[in-house]
């Protein structure tokens, strides 16, 4: 059926709202990618280049090369097809999606579509040719007998996988290596001559050569080999290139880096704020090496004012220098237990740009009036040098705050510290008022001993010198994000939405079985989610509670759009607090920078569709950083957990699904499967509403919150995986009955910290060690030990 037109599209010249844009970015102007899928949108079928070249008016005068370009980089991004004859179209026209792979260890996965909507399945078929993150164009069809779209590949645009880490084996003469990363379920064949130094057994790297097919495998070249699958650090080493994390600095960033000078001189002071005098502190943990930030609080009549000091990292980093650009690749440091792959070279992260005590330091300003009430009535931002009064740790200010102890602490500071600590009174109090959603945080931490072996995982407590921390970062990020509003510059916003109605209506249904009801109607406040935790805390099942209202909440995102942020309850929100960390914060610090400087709006560096792509990516590596340090979180929890097999624990149900429960061991804080099979001599139920399963003929249940005595009976290194078994009665002690929920003691009470939703919150270091034996799949390749050193430790970036 032919589509309405609607406009001209030969008048692209006088119409298209982005041409200026194109010609200050181009120098020559041509169609803009929306004007292109707008007049293809209302064309009646796929056109040529050359037949929309034509229709558009593209004359020989005009760059007809680039505008070929312009066609096969919206090809690539999804936003067109190509079909067989040569036609371009929009995919919707099509009845085409395009979008990213999501892969599932099962074999089967998920298109994620770029528009936004909802996914599409892939099954196992559809699989056999694709890597997870590839991005691909298909054909969506009806659901299935589960009510699943499924989807059929079409075209695949861009591969997601260049290369892999896996352990190398030899079975029978043919050389494969099985995948580190769970959701690649492609075994690699390694011809003979593309085999290297790799030995049986080997973690190595390899360069991808052939994609797979149906049913045949991908072929490979090894090009690094680690080490022994089971040495000491080579969880770390095998996540960073399983998720392809950038790992090594280029020679012209290092060269860069190098050629910085050691210290402030006093040139770089020149037109800047001189705070040296201000007793400005940095308070972090015991263990940070780099400072990036630093306070101090001062009363007034109406309130406090308010200083904010961050390390001006622009000023060593300019932008599109090769540590910027490599920098921007990297997107933000990743934290591991006890090592880093950090943003930016040590000599920035941990010199130039760490506000080490009693030396000079360069620094961007937030400086703001907040009223008793913990309202920011103003605030203004500056460059300055400051020079910090003192180093002290969370340990030290909770101390002396609360009279415990002042050891370390000049008496000079303390009333300042105090000052800090009546301000976040204030703060927290408008926090509290504005229905900020507070979630206890359940993050643990490694303990190791002289060896480097896991001697205990223990959970992380916060005091009250770190919510005080926050809430200062959490007051810069907001006067910081209305600043960039105010001067309409472009940056980069923390963006944290409401959760959809779907999530709703599911947290509701749960609520409900637990005799608590969210208030709001079809889009409930922060308050009405905060109210219920208010309603749950001292249950037995405050946790299960917690932990499905965290579900319902969407994840936090980076775009140019300012949208608030649904956890803090804010209307304006953007990270500026750790720009050696974060390439957002950068950003961010660059669009403050020109509006003081009087930079003209004209010449913003960057598009708002640039600024897109870039959130985009940025939240990509954020996820991609999150899912490595996980996947090691997870392989160390197994290897601890070897040395328990056969033991048994009280635990508490913290997971349900139709094949078992998820069992989080209550001393060591380790989570397991107890699989359906393992229950009693009965066929069990999947209650999704209530989250539980139920016998079908003894009708016992077990749900979340519920205790449970169980038995470890097997641990999987390669499937990061702790199986578990109800105990069985006798001299380990009975089978606990279920309740309806786990009521902790108070001497086993955890202290965690109330942390918003939607973002990030602590960090977890460790050196390499260790080479303990490990069960699981084989594939050819041999156990064995081997020894890799891991690296520095650094704090994760604070708030929101």
């Amino acid at each position: 059926m032919k589509r309405k037109n609607v406009h001209d599209p030969r008048a692209w010249r006088s119409a298209d709202p982005a041409l200026t844009d194109e010609q200050r970015r181009y120098g020559q102007a041509l169609p803009s990618r929306e004007w292109i899928l707008r007049t293809l949108r209302e064309a009646d079928g796929p056109r040529s280049a050359e037949q929309l070249a034509e229709l558009l008016g593209i004359g020989a005068d005009d760059p007809v090369e680039g505008f070929g370009h312009r066609l096969s980089a919206m090809v690539r991004d999804g936003q067109l097809v190509r079909n067989r004859r040569g036609g371009y179209d929009v995919p919707a026209e099509m009845s085409l999606v395009a979008g990213r792979v999501l892969a599932h260890k099962d074999g089967f996965g998920f298109l994620t579509p770029d528009d936004g909507g909802g996914d599409l399945f892939l099954s196992p078929q559809q699989m056999q040719r694709l890597w997870p993150g590839d991005r691909v164009v298909v054909r969506a069809g009806e659901a299935d007998r589960r009510g699943r779209r499924e989807g059929a590949v079409v075209e695949i645009l861009e591969r997601g996988v260049q290369q892999v880490v896996g352990r190398y084996g030899l079975d029978h003469g043919v050389a494969m290596v099985v995948p580190e990363n769970p959701r690649i379920t492609h075994e690699v064949l390694i011809p003979e001559r593309e085999r290297g130094e790799a030995r049986d057994g080997d973690m190595v790297v390899v360069d991808i050569l052939s994609d797979p097919q149906p049913r045949k495998s991908p072929v490979g070249r090894v090009v690094e080999v680690l080490g022994e699958h089971l040495g000491p650090g080579m969880e770390i080493e095998a996540a960073i290139r399983a998720h392809g994390i950038p790992h090594e600095f280029p020679d012209d960033a290092l060269a860069q880096a190098e050629a910085l000078p050691d210290r402030v001189r006093e040139a770089d002071c020149k037109g800047r704020k001189d705070l040296r005098k201000l007793p400005l502190v940095t308070i972090d943990g015991e263990d940070a090496r780099d400072f990036d930030d630093a306070v101090h609080a001062r009363r007034t009549v109406t309130g406090w004012k308010l200083w904010v000091a961050i390390a001006d990292v622009d000023a060593y980093v300019p932008r599109d220098t090769p540590l910027d650009l490599h920098a921007r690749e990297r997107g933000n440091s990743v934290y591991f237990p006890e090592r880093v792959v950090p943003m930016l070279p040590e000599k920035i992260s941990n010199g130039l740009c760490s506000l080490n005590p009693d030396v000079d330091r360069l620094c961007m300003v937030c400086e703001m009036q907040i009223r008793r009430s913990g309202e920011i009535v103003r605030s203004r931002f500056y460059e300055a040098v400051m020079r910090s009064h003192a180093r002290l740790t969370y340990n030290q200010v909770a101390a002396a705050l609360d009279g415990a102890s002042r050891e370390g602490i000049d008496k000079r500071l303390l009333g300042n510290l105090r000052e800090l600590d009546a301000l976040y009174g204030a703060l927290a109090k408008a926090r509290e008022q504005r229905g900020t959603v507070a979630f206890e945080s359940g993050e643990t931490r490694f303990i190791f001993d002289r060896d480097q072996k896991i001697e205990r995982i223990v959970p992380v407590t916060r005091n009250r010198a770190h919510v005080i921390i926050e809430e200062c970062m959490i007051a810069a990020n907001v006067a910081a994000a209305r600043f960039v509003i105010k001067h309409k510059r472009g940056a980069l916003f923390r963006v944290h939405q409401r959760p959809t109605g779907e999530k709703v209506q599911t947290l509701r249904e749960f609520l409900a079985t637990r005799g608590l009801a969210l208030g709001g109607g079809e889009e409930p406040e922060p308050a009405d989610f905060q109210a219920v935790m208010q309603q749950a805390a001292g249950r037995p099942d405050q946790d299960v509670i917690q932990t499905m209202m965290l579900r319902a909440m969407m994840q936090a995102r980076y775009a140019p759009d300012c949208e608030g942020h649904f956890g803090l309850a804010l209307d304006e929100y953007a990270h500026f607090t750790s720009p050696i960390r974060r390439y957002p914060d950068l950003v961010l610090h660059r669009a403050i920078k020109r509006a003081l400087r009087g930079v003209s709006r004209r010449d913003e560096p960057m598009s708002h569709e640039a600024l897109e792509g870039l959130g985009a990516a940025c939240s990509t590596t954020e996820r991609r950083a999150d899912e490595a340090t996980r996947d090691v979180t997870l392989w160390l929890k197994c290897e601890y957990m070897q040395q328990h097999v056969g033991e048994t624990f009280d635990g508490t149900i913290s997971g349900v699904a139709p094949f078992g429960l998820f069992v989080t061991l209550d001393d060591i804080h380790v989570e397991g499967l107890v699989h359906i099979t393992a229950l009693d001599n009965d066929y069990y139920e999947h209650d999704a509403t209530r989250s539980r399963l139920v016998g079908r003929r003894s009708g016992r249940k077990h749900g979340m919150g519920d205790s449970l005595r169980v038995q470890v009976v097997r641990v999987s290194l390669d499937e990061r995986r702790i199986d578990l078994e109800p105990a069985q009665n006798g001299k380990d002690g009975a089978q606990r009955p279920s309740s309806s929920g786990r009521a902790e003691s108070a001497g086993k009470a955890k202290k965690r910290a109330s942390v918003a939703t939607g973002d990030d919150a602590g960090a977890q270091s460790r050196k390499g060690g260790r080479g303990s034996k490990a069960s699981g799949k084989q594939s050819g390749a041999k156990r064995a030990k081997a020894a890799k050193k891991g690296g520095d430790r650094r704090r994760k970036p604070r708030g929101s």
